[in-house]
């Protein structure tokens, strides 16, 4: 049964999201709600849905862009999105995420820096997101809500001791879909899904280069 305190949350859910949301998305928005699962409010209901996405079977970037209605060809520092992406130069790279889950940083000449969460293994994929939700702009988590963060943030010790591995530069001409716009309540999803696809090494070679990196 949804409480009081989910309940006008599930029916603006409801009724704004279903002719733009991803399936998925969606299902686990909704089973969240029915439990009194507020997205991103508690370190419980966040624990929830990261939980509740690893478990999801037969999904990956294929099916979450050819489900989503909403793309869009622009990006905004400080919102979440995944793409999918062929890096200009992969013949020299040891290994490359090909649908990145970033929040970008900044603009560069010829397209964007971000914070590939993808690269680190899900236990601290958590912590950084719990870090970083202390810098969002709007605990509401409405569709506008955003992280405010910087390089001056970053290099605060806590956070930045975990987005090291995570700082990835990316060409706009080598961007190969549109973009997905994670909105707010759907990030602590998004962060536990298991749609990281790494060339050339295995997900758990790339962890353990990251984990040496940060010292885990």
């Amino acid at each position: 049964m949804i409480n009081r305190i989910a309940k006008p949350l599930f029916h603006i859910f409801i009724l704004r999201r279903i002719p733009i949301a991803i399936q998925i998305f969606d299902e686990i928005l909704a089973k969240g709600l029915r439990a009194g699962e507020i997205p991103g409010r508690t370190k419980q209901a966040r624990d929830w849905f990261r939980n509740t996405a690893l478990k999801t079977k037969n999904i990956n970037e294929g099916k979450l862009l050819r489900s989503r209605e909403a793309l869009t060809n622009q990006i905004e520092p400080g919102k979440m999105y995944m793409f999918a992406y062929d890096p200009k130069f992969k013949k020299e790279l040891p290994y490359y995420d090909r649908f990145p889950l970033i929040f970008p940083l900044k603009d560069t000449q010829d397209g964007f820096i971000g914070i590939n969460l993808h690269y680190l293994p899900y236990f601290l994929r958590a912590k950084l997101m719990d870090l970083l939700y202390n810098y969002v702009n709007d605990p509401m988590l409405d569709d506008t809500a955003k992280l405010k963060i910087s390089y001056s943030i970053l290099n605060k010790a806590a956070t930045n001791k975990y987005i090291k591995p995570c700082i990835k530069q990316y060409l706009t001409s080598h961007v190969r879909s549109k973009f997905i716009n994670v909105v707010p309540v759907e990030w602590d999803i998004a962060l536990f899904l298991p749609v990281e696809n790494f060339a050339k090494a295995t997900k758990a070679k790339v962890w353990a280069d990251s984990r040496k990196m940060i010292g885990k």
